[in-house]
């Protein structure tokens, strides 16, 4: 797409609409009404044509107009972009050129004319912006394409605002609306006033995506001292959440980013489980994780997958703590705990540590939030929820031996630990407990070694032998399989996928081993 641009002065988002060729578009020509103005030499930076055409002393705003469209006429444009230019364009410009954009300093209707973000000052509302509208013969009217929202502060002024509605408002919104008319996806009705845009229907993953957090508090520092940092919270969250629970011990020092952000990961899985589940988390992994008939010997049997690491961390309970709980949790050094509910006598056991952190998480224990994002330096990745359950009837058998029921129970214990798990990541469990974990690999043979060492040389109680193994993702050669071997597993529990998969179950077969696939990976990068 070829673009015109009109400026006054500056032209600065004609220049930023430059600088990023939206859609691919890019600018045919840059026109000003005065030869003054500084657009000019930023235009032939970038070396774009420019024209000037002056309105001379008591030309008709209709013969200028003409001329504009005679300089204009040699350069095939199929889209007229305005920036500050200083003149109400007629019947006589708009009939004769494409599609005009405008873009202005206020979220229209509210705020029109030149001194927008005064009024906006002295009106003050608390939420203001910016408004690319197609160009019509009012005074900053026209269908609206696309409004950017920017808040005001407490004791902005009109040059804080200019500054914020330009950087954060325009950069954003106008070369969206270029793009989106580069990718043909716009249709302009003059006559209802309305411009619709294709694809932008809502969903799940819908074209512009609004985010509106409250500041909750704001934290010592972020992951190092030298970082600052705050915790923004949805109130709308109807989910449990360490976000909104509430920290019983007011006495104890508040939680940190690393608090939250490894209590937030113990939370999640521990809401995998039906059963009464325990885990210990520790810098967002998981040092152990398991289910029992009660939360007391479910604690048990995480805290003993490997205690050592679990020295410092997160605890993580799906039910009520009770006192038993409670003597366990306080007889190793923890930072957080975190469960629905506490018994008065778990109440005196934990405010026994005076910076135990006691979190009182209420809310539903159902998955309700449906997406996940990670910000990027630029933007951010948002994807679905890993929300994959797997039954006994999801897996595929693929060896000569079949696993018992009772390595398809660990299996499937396994496999929904394993989500929680930064990748390249390995699970040994038995019955329904941990015993062993590698994580965060770059090679996935080296993450079964991991594991194996953690069962051997870490857990307390119990080992790898007769154990099941989960794999977050296919294995690419059999030396997964035979490391596995060596450590006493039984049965694996795996995606597969590979172009491999023929050797690697061979191996399995040639070792006795059971294997199943899920058809499905659970990778965890964050």
């Amino acid at each position: 797409m070829k673009l015109a641009g009109m400026a006054s002065n500056r032209g600065r988002n004609l220049m930023n609409i430059a600088d990023r060729a939206p859609g691919g578009a890019s600018f045919a020509v840059v026109l000003t009404n005065d030869a003054d103005a500084p657009v000019l030499d930023a235009a032939a930076e970038r070396g774009i044509p420019t024209e000037v055409v002056e309105r001379e002393n008591d030309e008709e705003r209709e013969a200028h107009e003409e001329r504009v469209v005679d300089a204009l006429a040699d350069y095939d444009v199929d889209l007229v972009c305005l920036d500050g230019y200083m003149r109400v364009l007629t019947e006589t410009f708009l009939d004769a050129t494409p599609t005009t954009l405008n873009v202005h300093p206020s979220l229209l209707p509210s705020f029109a004319g030149m001194d927008a973000h005064e009024q906006v000052v002295e009106s003050g509302v608390k939420l203001t912006g910016c408004t690319v509208h197609v160009v019509d013969e009012t005074v900053d009217g026209g269908p609206v394409v696309t409004q950017e929202p920017i808040p005001v502060y407490q004791g902005d002024d009109e040059d804080d605002l200019k500054e914020r509605v330009l950087y954060e408002g325009e950069f954003a919104a106008y070369p969206r609306a270029v793009k989106w008319f580069a990718e043909g996806r716009v249709d302009v009705d003059f006559e209802a006033g309305t411009v619709d845009v294709d694809g932008d229907d809502g969903g799940a993953f819908p074209t512009r995506r609004l985010v509106s957090d409250d500041r909750a508090a704001d934290l010592r520092y972020g992951e190092n001292p030298h970082q600052d940092a705050a915790l923004y919270a949805d109130p709308t969250t109807t989910e449990a959440s360490v976000v909104h629970a509430d920290q019983l011990n007011e006495g104890a020092k508040a939680l940190s980013y690393n608090n939250y952000n490894d209590a937030d990961g113990a939370l999640n899985l521990i809401k995998e489980f039906d059963e009464p589940a325990a885990a210990v988390i520790k810098h967002t992994n998981p040092a152990g994780c398991a289910t029992a008939e009660t939360v007391a010997e479910a604690y048990e049997k995480a805290l003993s997958t490997d205690p050592m690491s679990a020295f410092g961390g997160i605890v993580a309970l799906n039910r009520e703590c009770d006192a038993d709980t409670a003597e366990q949790i306080i007889d190793s050094f923890k930072e957080v705990v975190v469960a629905p509910g506490y018994t008065d006598a778990a109440l005196d056991v934990l405010f026994e540590k005076e910076n135990l952190r006691v979190l009182d998480c209420d809310g539903e224990f159902e998955a309700t939030e449906t997406l996940t994002e990670k910000p990027l330096v630029g933007g951010r990745l948002v994807q679905e929820r890993d929300r994959q359950h797997l039954t006994a009837d999801d897996l595929e058998v693929v060896t000569e031996r079949e696993p018992t029921d009772e390595q398809v129970e660990s299996m499937l214990f396994a496999w929904h630990t394993l989500k929680h798990v930064k990748s390249n990541g390995i699970l040994f469990a038995k019955g329904t407990e941990t015993v062993g974990i590698g994580m965060g690999q770059v090679s996935r043979v080296d993450a079964v070694r991991l594991a194996a060492m953690k069962a051997d040389e870490h857990a307390e109680g119990k080992d790898s032998a007769g154990a099941v193994m989960a794999s977050d993702a296919f294995f690419p050669f059999p030396d997964g399989i035979e490391e596995a071997v060596d450590a006493g597993i039984e049965a694996v529990i795996q995606p597969g996928g590979s172009k491999n998969d023929d050797a690697v179950v061979e191996a399995a077969n040639e070792h006795d081993v059971a294997m199943v696939f899920t058809g499905q990976r659970s990778f965890r990068h964050d």
